[in-house]
């Protein structure tokens, strides 16, 4: 970028492209719906810090993660059937984010980098798309650092209830690398009910296997509500990881297809839990609201306790929606580079230290809440290991401008980097540019129009990538 204008010279100026990017982004997280009607957040104000820069006493974190949440299935980000009042009203409560991102467009890289604040590929566990089974190459190494064995060398009580994802028994588990307490699934999905993943049941007390037969969504938000509630004398980081709304299709009370699942995965079928001949709109709009009810019930646990106040939360989705999401008016869904695949709905609330009812239009990534989160605890990185994200405190607390930087995204089959509005994107189909503040559809290509923003682009992308691991042929 030169002089405030684009690689080529002669665009919009910075804050002509920041003020349509904000409009852009205000359409895109439907504010209005068709015909006029108004949905939660159209009250928020643009976001503004103040803290005045007092950091408050160190917070609780409670990072909650959706699995294959789409950009607009939340009714404050727009969706005209689905109600969610709980997440609703946290991102009443604090800020909402227009353009949150996830890391990868898959679950495992995208936990990769949340946990170790980096990109997926600097690990080879991260280049599983997404881990599928047991290696003892696959995984998050124990020795290397994550955001919770940071926060619980420095006195952090750590807990995960819910999806892992980032490698198999015995050589990879959340109790190898950082947390203290974990109940939960290895696996990328389970059965609701049975929580059978390939042929047997998949599901942990710490390292021992252990049965539920209980809606798993129910069952890790009780078990986060007790966390929450416990007197741990000390500040505490709770990873929620819900599997909802990820396939099998089963809402609340589907017993019986849970047991056709159950008895089809058993008897080795290996795309049982894909689930492809079942689901609708009125399932998935059930699972979707049985997450924000889950939800609800940890955060009121957490004002019962007093702790609300004090507590950082952070609710995103580990990439975008499946076949049943409404993603409008973006493109594409979960596994591919546009925005569909990647644009998550993102909300932050920290009662102590940010005011409530904003909304942000600022781009952020997962492995920038890595760094956020370290920071708000007052906990340094591993030097031998640097971040890849960057801290958004500064800008929370502060109202310091945000941190910037190119967002990066590698699959095997494409590859996407955003900078500012502009967004280069590579598919088999060849390449495209897009410029997201008039264009958040991705469907006006301006590369023959663009060319030095293109070749820009493209050459930040191959310097960021030659510093990653290469996919395994």
């Amino acid at each position: 970028m030169r002089d405030g204008r684009d690689a080529e010279g002669g665009g919009l100026s910075r804050r002509e492209l920041a003020g349509a990017g904000a409009v852009a982004a205000g359409v895109a997280a439907g504010a209005v719906l068709p015909g006029g009607t108004a949905v939660a957040g159209t009250g928020e104000r643009e976001f503004r810090a103040v803290s005045g820069g007092r950091r408050p006493a160190r917070p609780n974190l409670l990072v909650v993660i959706a699995d294959d949440l789409g950009w607009a299935d939340l009714g404050s980000y727009g969706s005209p059937s689905i109600r969610t009042p709980n997440l609703d009203r946290l991102a009443g409560q604090g800020v909402r984010f227009t353009q949150g991102y996830s890391a990868a467009a898959v679950c495992s890289p995208t936990r990769f980098a949340l946990y170790t604040g980096r990109y997926p590929g600097r690990l080879r566990g991260g280049l599983e798309e997404p881990i599928a089974r047991p290696d003892k190459l696959i995984g998050i190494p124990p020795e290397h650092p994550t955001l919770a064995s940071l926060l619980k060398k420095d006195g952090y009580a750590t807990a995960m209830f819910g999806k892992w994802h980032c490698g198999f028994l015995p050589w990879y588990s959340p109790l190898k690398s950082g947390w203290d307490v974990f109940f939960g699934n290895l696996s990328g999905a389970v059965d609701y009910y049975s929580k059978v993943s390939g042929t047997t049941a998949d599901l942990y007390e710490g390292e021992v296997p252990v049965e539920s037969l209980d809606y798993y969504t129910d069952t890790i938000a009780e078990r986060a509500a007790e966390f929450v509630q416990q007197d741990h004398g000390r500040p505490w980081l709770l990873n929620l990881n819900f599997t909802t709304p990820h396939w099998p299709w089963e809402a609340p009370g589907d017993r019986d297809v849970s047991a056709q699942i159950t008895a089809r995965a058993k008897a080795g079928d290996p795309r049982a839990l894909w689930h492809d001949d079942g689901g609708s709109l009125d399932t998935y709009r059930k699972m979707v609201e049985s997450l924000d009810a889950a939800t609800g019930r940890v955060l009121r646990a957490l004002r019962g306790a007093g702790r609300e106040r004090d507590t950082l939360v952070l609710f995103f989705s580990d990439n975008g929606g499946e076949r049943w999401s409404h993603q409008w008016p973006l493109s594409g869904n979960k596994g591919g580079l546009q925005e569909g695949g990647i644009r998550v709905p993102t909300i932050l609330r920290w009662p102590a230290a940010i005011r409530p009812g904003q909304v942000s239009h600022v781009p952020v990534v997962t492995h920038d809440w890595t760094a956020t989160l370290l920071e708000a605890a007052g906990v340094a990185p591993s030097g031998e290991h640097p971040l890849d994200g960057r801290s958004l405190l500064p800008y929370l607390l502060r109202g310091a401008r945000p941190p910037g930087g190119d967002l990066f995204w590698r699959t095997r089959q494409e590859r996407a980097l955003r900078r500012g509005d502009w967004k280069y994107l590579r598919t088999p189909d060849g390449e495209t540019l897009h410029n997201l503040a008039y264009d958040p559809r991705e469907q006006a290509d301006l590369a023959r129009r663009r060319p030095g923003v293109l070749a820009d682009l493209r050459a930040a992308w191959e310097e960021i990538n030659g510093d990653l691991l290469p996919y395994p042929t």
